[in-house]
């Protein structure tokens, strides 16, 4: 069994600053697990344009407020604590913080825990 504390995380290098975002990788790629878990924080006031074409993401707001619009059919999310949304289909998507959030993030292929978005929003398949 393994455990993480969130506090042992922070400060390290699973701590990835994004700007709009903050992202503690708990459980990433090297884990064997099959999917890796972040403990996000999300800005207000932030807009951050995301396609995770190569991943499937399963997100759970835990705290504050945030808002999702599907670009394809420009549909608008407004994401609370008990909220959960999951991109099931690579959905491009802009993601706007109206309070600071906390999210729970679930990627599917895990991420490796280095990675950041690129200028289309895009992870990369595998940094390894």
């Amino acid at each position: 069994m393994k455990t993480v504390q969130l506090e042992d995380i922070i400060g390290s290098d699973q701590e990835v600053d994004g700007g709009n975002w903050v992202s503690r990788r708990l459980i990433m790629k090297d884990d064997n697990m099959g999917y890796s878990v972040n403990d996000t924080i999300i800005r207000a006031g932030t807009e951050t344009h995301i396609w995770y074409q190569n991943h499937l993401e399963s997100v759970y707001c835990i705290e504050g407020e945030v808002e999702v619009e599907t670009l394809k059919d420009n549909k608008k999310y407004r994401i609370t604590p008990g909220t959960l949304y999951a991109l099931d289909e690579h959905d491009e998507h802009m993601l706007r913080g109206i309070k600071d959030a906390r999210m729970v993030c679930v990627f599917n292929p895990p991420l490796s825990g280095r990675e950041v978005h690129d200028e289309n929003g895009v992870y990369p398949a595998d940094l390894d």
